[in-house]
């Protein structure tokens, strides 16, 4: 396989993961009502940008995320304030589409005043002094700002994330994860297919000097039993038994060409657990439909325990800095597992899937599960928490988390100069 495919396949799998994330959220939003400003697939300055609709889509330089921008989430950064002077376009109800904020001279078929009011989210009025008489007029609910050449649709108080109900809200962002889930669940089902399951546990190779060949495995060799417990097709099994028995001599009988033998076998003790040094396979055959279910079950239930097992060690600090990886490591894996096939591939997908809609969860700040949080708080209370102290909570837990990717970033690079 190409680099140039092998370079696809990875973009492809990081624009995938971050899309459907990001449309859970902006799917849930705008069936609530909420006016969504912007659409980016990952941080920093843009590369692309095109607008459809109310919404921006947008392609960032930093692959490292994406985000769904809903009006009244932060501050409005357009803001227009009395005293300022101000041009305005009317459509033919007389209600004023545009609100030109600068450049006022090249402006044509405009308005030209001094603001004495202006509510742009609930009333929707703008009172001006045009040469010395006071002028009211409505307006529009999608009328546009332009300033330094950007425009920017008001949002009326309907139409922002914190006027709808702490469901609404709720569902908008608890969806990114749920999209994740939902995607994870999809890919390891594929996988399953594509697979098919195991009729048997084969030997698919034996490492050289290892205690597997010194115990005289050879490749092709069908494990029947062990101690006159039964194999079958059990891959988990057999693994568990030899990660347990490190220093156990263990009776294994196999299927050799066709030919029943029994031989003598002592797993080594190799980073905490049972080692052979085997790499197991098996014959396969199509699933059945209960074959399928159950089995894209038992992935989804590994993959989850998995990886709820290892933040717990990170949230407990049992880890060290060299065991985490960022985007760069990240992109390097992806790499080496889009080159073992498309069944691979998938499911190392689904698992990168699965993980970011649990990591996202989390409720560290910033992450969509200390939005949660803070929305379980407020109906609790029966009152939103204050807008500035949850903005600065989320501010400062995404510049830690920023701080951290920086971290694990300069490792990672470390770690492909050293090799």
């Amino acid at each position: 396989m190409s680099a140039i495919e092998v370079g696809l396949k990875v973009i492809l799998l990081f624009f995938v993961l971050v899309t459907i994330h990001e449309w859970g959220h902006f799917y849930f939003a705008k069936r609530a009502g909420i006016l969504v400003r912007e659409f980016a697939i990952g941080f920093g300055p843009k590369i692309f940008s095109y607008k459809k609709g109310e919404t921006r889509y947008t392609l960032r330089l930093l692959p490292i995320g994406g985000f769904v921008r809903m009006a009244g989430e932060d501050p409005e950064i357009v803001q227009v304030n009395p005293g300022q002077t101000v041009a305005v376009k009317l459509n033919k109800k007389n209600e004023v589409t545009s609100l030109f904020l600068d450049q006022l001279d090249r402006r044509s078929n405009v308005i030209l005043g001094v603001v004495e009011q202006i509510d742009l989210e609930r009333t929707l009025q703008i009172s001006l002094d045009v040469d010395g008489e006071k002028v009211t007029y409505p307006i529009d609910r999608e009328a546009i700002m332009v300033t330094k050449g950007t425009e920017t649709q008001i949002a009326p108080y309907d139409r922002q994330f914190g006027s709808k109900t702490v469901g609404q809200r709720a569902l908008a962002i608890v969806m990114g994860p749920v999209m994740n889930f939902l995607l994870a669940i999809v890919l390891f089902l594929i996988v399953v297919i594509i697979s098919g399951v195991f009729t048997n546990v084969k030997l698919d190779s034996v490492l050289a000097g290892k205690a597997g060949e010194k115990a005289g495995l050879h490749k092709g060799d069908i494990i029947i039993s062990i101690d006159n417990q039964p194999i079958g097709d059990d891959r988990e099994k057999l693994v568990n038994t030899i990660q347990s028995s490190a220093g156990k001599p263990m009776t294994w009988v196999i299927d050799r060409a066709g030919n029943p033998l029994t031989l003598q076998v002592t797993p080594e003790m190799e980073a905490g657990s049972g080692k052979l040094g085997v790499v197991i396979s098996g014959d396969r055959r199509s699933a059945t439909f209960n074959e399928v279910i159950k089995g894209t079950y038992q992935q989804v239930v590994g993959t989850t325990t998995m990886i709820v097992t290892g933040l717990q060690k990170l949230v407990t600090l049992q880890f060290k800095l060299d065991d985490l990886g960022g985007p760069v490591r990240t992109a390097q894996v992806s790499a080496q597992f889009a080159q073992m096939g498309i069944a691979v591939f998938l499911s190392w997908t689904a698992t990168l899937s699965l993980y970011l809609g649990i990591f996202n969860l989390l409720p560290i700040p910033a992450l969509d599960g200390s939005r949660l949080l803070f929305m379980g708080l407020e109906a609790l209370r029966g009152k939103p928490i204050d807008p500035n102290r949850e903005s600065m909570v989320h501010f400062v837990g995404f510049a830690l988390l920023m701080l951290l990717m920086v971290a694990v970033t300069y490792n990672d690079i470390l770690r492909l100069i050293k090799g």
